[in-house]
């Protein structure tokens, strides 16, 4: 049980996964989420994970109605730089407006939450994860049931289709992955951005942009509409 006084900080990517765990945390008014925490590279204006445009991202989070903090990498980025500065911002968080949870949208991979883990160890910060185990197809179904519209905006084509990219999220397209492919997408297959769902009060429109291939991975770029 946590104390009336937690406050949360989620993890962000605009992805469906961190979306959900934004709707799952409000039927917890005991977990009031505030902030919404997201890496960027100010060099590309993008978001570090998913190739998404921060002002995308930032409207988001003003249709979430809560607070977007961006955390600027470097490009390239170590591991240790990632850390360093999201941990500063974390403790900003923590001293500034009283966090004292860390919520993260992982789903099944053991390695990843014991990573989180042991990185807030010693921050006073504790890690969430709403999310954890709930299995991914049914997962997805609800989530697509609820309203939640996202597109797939970055994809390996080595797991996936590469016409995939700038799909909807629908269900067709998840009855059309390969066996050995997650629902989710939970072992990076892909990555979606979500414009709408019980999570936003109002839609974040967009046009389909230009899909490209860099370093092994397929972009497929949205812009604000």
């Amino acid at each position: 049980m946590c104390a009336e006084s937690a406050r949360v900080a989620l993890s962000w990517s605009g992805g469906k996964d961190a979306a959900w765990a934004l709707h799952r945390l409000r039927t917890q008014p005991e977990l009031p989420v505030a902030a919404l925490v997201t890496t960027v590279v100010p060099e590309f204006g993008r978001v570090a994970m998913h190739g998404v445009r921060v002002e995308l991202v930032a409207a988001q989070a003003r249709a979430a109605g809560v607070p977007l903090v961006e955390v600027p990498l470097p490009w390239p980025c170590s591991n240790d730089e990632y850390e360093r500065r999201t941990l500063k911002a974390l403790a900003g968080l923590r001293d500034e407006l009283g966090v004292s949870h860390v919520a993260f949208g992982d789903l099944f991979l053991e390695d990843v939450r014991a990573y989180r883990e042991r990185m807030l160890t010693g921050t006073g910060l504790t890690p969430l994860f709403p999310l954890w185990l709930k299995p991914t197809r049914a997962l997805a179904a609800e989530m697509l049931a609820s309203g939640v519209e996202a597109t797939v905006v970055c994809l390996d084509p080595r797991r996936v289709d590469r016409r995939l990219a700038g799909r909807q999220l629908d269900s067709a397209l998840l009855a059309g992955l390969p066996q050995d492919v997650d629902p989710c997408g939970e072992r990076g297959e892909f990555h979606t951005f979500v414009t709408a769902g019980p999570m936003l009060n109002t839609s974040v429109p967009v046009t389909p942009g230009e899909v490209v291939e860099r370093e092994g991975f397929v972009y497929a770029d949205l812009i604000p509409a």
